[in-house]
């Protein structure tokens, strides 16, 4: 573990394989305790964009670390999924399903209690969760041996979730050290989930305090690659600045759901592409035959504050706005789209110029087990309500 200070608490970080990090919010809108504090709801215009579909009918695909199904505010919502490592912590054990629980919150969180007043709402609250575990958490004494034997355990799983109904795969996960680099499986496997007409999201990285290193599997042709912003809608200063940088989504101060059934804080690129992923999913429920070099051209063309001169490193094209999408997308047409492999035309930006630390290590993939070094960090500060006392619902 690492002391981290974000926002106005302190937190303890537990670094696992995503890219989420998130820390107090202090927008109150609310009597809950924790509604009050998702304030990236209303920075996404989330309200408007429910006005015309929650995500009925959409699979959204979490590649992660497994997910609670018996979570109240995930309860009914996970399909049965696939574990693709096939070892580690079960449930009851600590270091289990926690990042992965936490994204499927951001997607699709449907609260609980009375009127579903409490607990996480997701972006996409009638989206379902299809889970496939393709890593460890940080904490679990199996993540060495899954580093070692499970290296084909994300590609293997992108393309079981492109075969089992799909419709968006969220990879919170990656590598952004400074040897990471391309694995040819990865990216064929993201381009046999495109071609099948599925979205893919991932988190940016988060590595823009530590050398703003390339992240895999963001980095690979035709991936939605979203970045964090903060409450005011700034960069994240750990958020990675790099040319694949699709869109910006909010990643500091976000609440997480958690096996436990408490709620923590967090910050990170994680929650940006869980946040982003939830968007797609409205979009595609709204209108199912727009192509994934569609909706990527749309998240582009609709976001907010967009930087100078239109797009950069940071925050890729703006803020994404569901809301604006799918008005957006209702004046579209479906279109044949091509592959974004290499040696054909890309959708979205090709890279940049290599720098010298940049190059590829070789072609040894990164081992699924041990995907997301430092890009999500759970963190462990719990949150209370103002009696002080834990809060379990």
């Amino acid at each position: 573990m690492r002391m981290r200070t974000r926002g106005r608490r302190p937190f303890v970080a537990v670094v696992v394989g995503a890219a989420l990090v998130l820390g107090p919010a202090t927008t109150a809108h609310a009597d809950d305790g924790i509604r009050a504090q998702q304030w990236a709801l209303d920075a996404m215009h989330t309200s408007q964009a429910w006005q015309t579909t929650k995500g009925k009918g959409i699979t959204v695909a979490v590649l992660d670390t497994g997910i609670d199904a018996e979570h109240p505010d995930l309860e009914g919502s996970v399909l049965k999924g696939e574990d693709m490592v096939g070892f580690g912590a079960g449930r009851g054990d600590r270091p289990w399903a926690r990042h992965g629980t936490a994204m499927a919150g951001i997607i699709a969180g449907h609260g609980h209690g009375e009127g579903r007043a409490d607990g996480v709402l997701g972006i996409a609250p009638e989206a379902k969760i299809l889970p496939v575990r393709v890593i460890l958490e940080d904490g679990d004494p199996a993540r060495k041996k899954a580093r070692s034997t499970r290296g084909n355990a994300l590609a293997d799983g992108i393309r079981w979730a492109a075969d089992n109904g799909a419709d968006v795969i969220n990879l919170s996960l990656g590598d952004d050290s400074k040897s990471a680099h391309p694995e040819p499986a990865e990216d064929a496997a993201v381009q046999y989930a495109l071609k099948k007409g599925v979205a893919v999201v991932a988190s940016a990285g988060n590595g823009g305090e530590r050398g703003d290193h390339v992240s895999y599997p963001a980095a690979y042709p035709g991936v939605i690659a979203a970045t964090a912003v903060d409450e005011n809608g700034a960069r994240a200063s750990f958020s990675t600045r790099r040319w694949y940088a699709t869109v910006a989504a909010p990643g500091d101060d976000i609440v997480i759901a958690d096996p436990d059934h408490k709620y923590y804080e967090g910050w990170g690129t994680s929650a940006a592409s869980a946040f982003v992923s939830g968007a797609v999913a409205l979009i595609r429920a709204a209108h199912p035959d727009l192509k994934p070099a569609q909706i990527k051209q749309l998240l582009e063309d609709t976001a907010r504050d967009a930087p100078s001169g239109g797009r950069d490193d940071a925050r890729g094209f703006g803020l994404i706005d569901p809301a604006a999408a799918l008005d957006r997308a209702g004046r579209l047409k479906p279109q044949e789209q091509h592959s974004a492999a290499y040696g054909t035309a890309y959708f979205g930006h090709g890279p940049d110029e290599a720098n010298a630390d940049d190059g590829p290590a070789g072609w040894v993939g990164p081992a699924a087990g041990g995907l997301g070094i430092a890009l999500l960090a759970l963190a462990v500060h719990l949150w209370r309500t103002r009696s002080g006392t834990p809060r379990r619902d």
